[in-house]
């Protein structure tokens, strides 16, 4: 009998707080889901877009003013943001947020949700809890609450939280992605080749899957 077919490993380089990786992911998710006959392996790879940020976060309007030189400038992009969203299914609300997280432990929990088979469903719950409803990913109580929303156990997430385990291993991987030459987020690499940055149209994604099936 001959083997199944290897599954096509997809990484995603992201970051939880980045909306392009919101929409990327998502149109991601939308080709997988018209192209269900294909097994995929999604690798999820941190991309720490503020490695600065206090445990605590920074509250959003100091963030805008230091990311983008103050609060219009920002209105006008989330407002693109949000229209590009809208024809995705993604209602973004960006006035919710309150404070803008540092995302370590975040992606210290993908990992640990990884292990357990449930990463993807996770890094789509975190995606809405931020953009959709402002929650604070940070916090580790909103954190395995999310978790036990995806059949996790919602006390081990908070004991792995607490313990600092793959700290250094989230910081190698971002390390990683910089000395690859990732410079901008999301970037998708399909079958260990082919890779490409931005929240790419699901037909461009589709073209790449295609690409690595060949391969």
């Amino acid at each position: 009998m001959a083997s199944p077919p290897q599954p096509v490993q997809i990484e995603v380089v992201f970051d939880l707080v980045c909306p392009w990786c919101y929409l990327g992911v998502s149109r991601l998710m939308r080709m997988l889901e018209a192209r269900r006959e294909v097994t995929v392996e999604l690798l999820w790879r941190p991309f720490l877009l503020n490695p600065d940020i206090a445990p605590g976060g920074i509250p959003r309007q100091d963030y805008l003013v230091r990311k983008f030189g103050g609060e219009e400038r920002a209105r006008r992009l989330h407002g693109t943001i949000a229209e590009m969203g809208r024809q995705e299914g993604i209602d973004f609300h960006f006035e919710l947020i309150r404070r803008v997280p540092q995302t370590l432990d975040a992606h210290r929990l993908l990992r640990w949700a990884a292990r357990q088979g449930a990463a993807d469903g996770l890094v789509m719950a975190l995606f809405a809890a931020h953009f959709r409803e402002g929650r604070d990913i940070a916090f580790h109580e909103t954190l395995a609450s999310l978790a036990a929303l995806q059949g996790l156990d919602a006390e081990g997430a908070r004991q792995f939280l607490a313990s600092g385990l793959d700290t250094e291993a989230v910081h190698a991987e971002n390390l990683r992605a910089h000395r690859l030459g990732i410079n901008g987020v999301p970037c998708f690499v399909l079958g260990g080749g082919n890779a490409i940055a931005g929240a790419q149209e699901p037909e461009v994604l589709e073209r790449l899957l295609d690409v690595a099936l060949t391969e």
